[in-house]
């Protein structure tokens, strides 16, 4: 990576303003983000080479979390420090998380439209975007035979007994799985160099470390502590970007009975029709339980994790990519993603929402929409939600 001068440091309230500006522009999923943040910071500010943005997006996708924000967070860290990283998140992350906030007071407000048809609509289109994601992910991350297998066995065991503890343990197995057929997870990239390091990263690990074993300490649900603790579990455990949270949150909102699934998929719909990251599904969770406080305990909850592990992995990230059983390691748990994922696309976000020959037809025409005419996520949505008003 290009050494990153300290001469050159930006203002935390500029760094606030660009990244405010690409939260409130940014629709479109992860993926699109990244387009955007190499547009504006390679292409048009140069404060990264091409080299160094894909050094960048290359740790923050070998981390839990999301990776878009983490990104963010990193270009933040580089050329404003702790300030900046702080600026960075906040900016993009507010416009979405405002909005996945008030949505949250819209149904507790007006509790009956959380059945309404068009609450119907947009379940069938979470149908046709985990679909997809899964589709995309699973080219991308199964290659070959061995992670089609490695994922399908995790699906299938997810299926059979979907504790929270067995989704930690099958990514344990597919790690050990990943070692043991000593996959490939592509060439490492040639050494990278940053001119400012973090200090003490250890610090960070033991953080992240001690906060998810409170996390697993059972407390009385609907608490706020309660919503820390699980949107701390879904941010630190989470591999592969956004939709992979959809597993670990509906085990712990809808699976304990503490959230009808249709409120719960109506905000993960919601959550694709706004710009930004869509961890912010994590506000509309926490504005549902306990208001204005549970949606800001349940945003910083969930992208705390990810953060520490930014600022813990960075400094030792030379050392991770070069380490041929960690990349094997990686390639398992990669393709336990898929698997998780896949086996939330059948439980609840089919078994919720498909319920006869229409509505199965319907999601397969909004999945082509989205997968064959290219249709935006962010357009889609509203579209199936007015056709869920007009079909049921």
């Amino acid at each position: 990576m290009t050494e990153t001068d300290p001469s050159d440091s930006v203002s935390g309230w500029h760094i606030f303003k660009i990244f405010l500006r690409l939260g409130l522009t940014s629709f479109g999923g992860p993926a699109a983000h990244l387009g955007f943040f190499h547009d504006e910071f390679v292409t048009r500010r140069k404060w990264l080479s091409s080299e160094a943005f894909a050094e960048v997006v290359a740790l923050c996708q070998l981390l839990p979390g999301p990776a878009s924000s983490q990104v963010g967070l990193t270009i933040g860290l580089l050329r404003g420090r702790y300030q900046g990283a702080f600026a960075a998140w906040l900016g993009f992350t507010l416009p979405s998380a405002v909005l996945m906030t008030l949505f949250a007071f819209g149904l507790a407000f007006w509790p009956e439209a959380g059945s309404g048809g068009w609450v119907h609509g947009l379940k069938l289109f979470v149908v046709a975007v985990v679909v997809q994601a899964v589709w995309q992910m699973g080219r991308a991350l199964c290659p070959d035979m061995s992670r089609r297998v490695l994922a399908l066995l995790v699906a299938s065991a997810l299926l059979i007994a979907g504790a929270a503890w067995m989704q930690l343990l099958l990514l344990a197995l597919a790690a050990m799985a990943g070692i043991g057929l000593s996959l490939s997870a592509g060439s490492p990239i040639e050494p990278m160099t940053i001119g400012w390091q973090v200090r003490k990263p250890w610090m960070f690990a033991v953080a992240f470390v001690c906060l998810l074993v409170l996390s697993l300490i059972p407390l009385a649900p609907g608490s706020l502590a309660w919503v820390g603790a699980e949107l701390y579990k879904a941010g630190a455990l989470v591999f592969g970007g956004g939709h992979v949270v959809l597993p670990w949150l509906q085990e712990g909102f809808v699976e304990t009975g503490q959230m009808p699934a249709d409120t719960f998929l109506a905000g993960y719909g919601a959550a694709q029709a706004v710009p930004g990251p869509l961890f912010t599904f994590s506000a509309f969770l926490g504005g549902i339980e306990e208001g204005v406080p549970g949606a800001v305990i349940a945003l910083l909850a969930v992208f705390l994790p990810g953060t520490l592990l930014v600022f813990a992995g960075l400094p030792l990230w030379r050392w991770v990519r070069k380490h041929p059983k960690a990349r094997a390691a990686l390639a398992g748990v990669n393709a336990g993603v898929v698997g998780l994922l896949l086996a939330a696309l059948y439980d609840p976000v089919w078994t919720s929402a498909v319920r006869g020959s229409m509505d199965f037809a319907i999601a397969l025409l909004l999945w082509l929409a989205l997968a064959v005419l290219r249709w935006p996520v962010w357009g889609l949505a509203p579209v199936s939600a007015i056709l869920g008003i007009m079909l049921f």
